[in-house]
């Protein structure tokens, strides 16, 4: 899991991709939570957190402050977004934190507000997630967590899936930890859409110059301020509009043309902007150095010059998210990550004749 790739010249601080890309990013690592962890646990796990953050969707501008004492867990989940209104919590339904939190306190026999469920990425509605990347926090200890992942996925619906459990360090946290996400977002460029691909790739008559697309990406790639390429939302509060894109590539897969994304953060259906920008200079109906002009004015109105919407929601997933090595090192004395059971047949001892 902690395979680390070289560092590039814009990348100079170890890291790994939590789901199985490793990779590296020169950011500082702000402080959400102080912690202190309480030598006298068997495992440690068992820390006592602070954590401090937004009020959530009801009241953004809120700050939170509450201390919480527990063993805390990380979930690596995947999704298919199709049939609900994103990741984050609401209070209609169905949400993939609201799934996820229903089974939590069934499998724990927890309430909601004890399990302190946060995600990594607050995914939109109709998005896709490989490697979505949360935590939670239980009052007790775990010898096993193979039980509890086996329980977790059979009262979760076929749509979604925990992939792996284990335990995490008492400075981990899935949102504020991360120091980065890659996304992917697929298009189905043919006259015919293949019924297969409808729900995870956008459909797009248009013939498609890649090349062109490709060098329009290119300008993506550094540290510019995105102000231009974001739609307002109340569930962000004032995000800071600077970020880094280390790559974007564009990928031929025979009739699939897939944009890979990967940064050190994206605001509110930013990549999505992006993704409605280059196609538009994919059918060539603008050219590809319109992109350093649209950032320069950090405007969204100069976007809607060019592209009216944002692309679908349902050509995007999320692959994966970034965090530095040593937030996903095990604790000393906590149990072995459980990356699901494999049922085996036993030998028949019923002779055949």
């Amino acid at each position: 899991m902690e395979n680390l790739n070289s560092l590039s010249p814009i990348q100079n601080k170890r890291m790994t991709c939590y789901g199985g890309v490793a990779a590296a990013a020169a950011l500082p690592s702000p402080p959400p939570t102080t912690l202190t962890t309480l030598p006298s646990s068997p495992c440690n796990t068992f820390v006592r957190v602070r954590e401090v953050g937004s009020g959530g969707a009801e009241d953004p501008n809120t700050v939170v402050k509450q201390s919480v004492d527990g063993f805390k867990w990380r979930l690596l989940v995947s999704y298919d977004g199709t049939r609900y209104k994103g990741w984050q919590f609401q209070q209609t339904p169905p949400t993939i934190q609201c799934i996820l939190e229903k089974a939590l306190t069934q499998a724990t026999k927890l309430e909601r507000k004890d399990l302190h469920l946060v995600g990594a990425s607050r995914t939109d509605g109709g998005v896709h997630a490989w490697g979505q990347v949360a935590h939670f926090i239980t009052p007790f200890n775990y010898d096993s967590l193979d039980s509890i992942h086996a329980a977790l996925n059979g009262l979760l619906p076929p749509d979604i899936r925990v992939r792996e459990i284990s335990a995490a360090v008492p400075e981990f946290h899935a949102r504020f930890s991360a120091k980065g996400k890659i996304y992917h977002y697929k298009i189905y460029n043919d006259a015919i859409m293949d019924p297969f691909q409808r729900l995870y790739a956008y459909h797009v008559t248009h013939k498609l110059n890649a090349a062109v697309m490709r060098e329009a990406a290119n300008h993506f790639i550094g540290t510019h301020d995105f102000s231009a390429f974001v739609n307002s939302s109340r569930n962000d509060g004032m995000p800071n509009p600077v970020k880094t894109i280390f790559r974007f590539d564009i990928v031929n897969m025979g009739a699939l043309l897939q944009l890979e994304v990967e940064g050190s953060g994206f605001m509110y259906r930013q990549v999505r902007n992006m993704a409605a920008l280059l196609l538009q200079i994919g059918k060539e109906a603008i050219p590809p150095d319109i992109v350093p002009k649209i950032l320069a004015t950090r405007d969204r109105k100069e976007l809607a010059k060019y592209t009216s919407a944002a692309a679908p929601p349902h050509g995007l997933c999320l692959v994966a998210v970034k965090y530095n090595a040593e937030h996903l090192q095990l604790p000393l004395g906590c149990p072995t990550t459980s990356l699901g059971r494999h049922h085996i047949v036993s030998k028949c001892k019923v002779p055949f004749y």
